[in-house]
């Protein structure tokens, strides 16, 4: 079996963090402009991100937030199992949770991302 250097190793984590940036972003239906506001990018970055000529470097603090962006995917998809208009309509709507705040409005600041994150891993957990 062929041996992988770091370099390429982090290569591939950059593709994949990448792409799975883009398709969140995809599935939860936000538009350019405001992926660019959660990942403190600017908006000609996130259109590099779409045609794959600007990758997510770990060195970076977007490779945070993309994390973070994807792990709420993750979790809310988990939670409404796989239904995409259901975990639209969860960050579009107003929730207790959050003071009446909708999570799309919330996922625009770093504590707002956190603290959404946190929830829908707290929700997931419940037995």
């Amino acid at each position: 079996m062929p041996r992988i250097s770091p370099a390429q190793k982090t290569q591939n984590k950059q593709l994949v963090l990448t792409k799975a940036v883009v398709n969140t972003a995809n599935y939860l239906d936000l538009p350019k402009n405001k992926l660019a506001h959660i990942l403190g990018v600017s908006s000609s970055t996130v259109t590099r991100l779409y045609v794959n000529s600007y990758q997510l470097t770990p060195d970076k603090k977007e490779w945070d937030f993309a994390v973070l962006l994807v792990r709420l995917f993750r979790s809310l998809d988990s939670i409404v199992g796989g239904a995409a208009d259901d975990a639209k309509k969860w960050l579009a709507s107003e929730n207790k949770a959050f003071a009446g705040k909708k999570p799309s409005d919330l996922i625009e600041s770093t504590e707002g991302l956190v603290r959404v994150v946190n929830y829908l891993d707290a929700c997931r957990a419940v037995i």
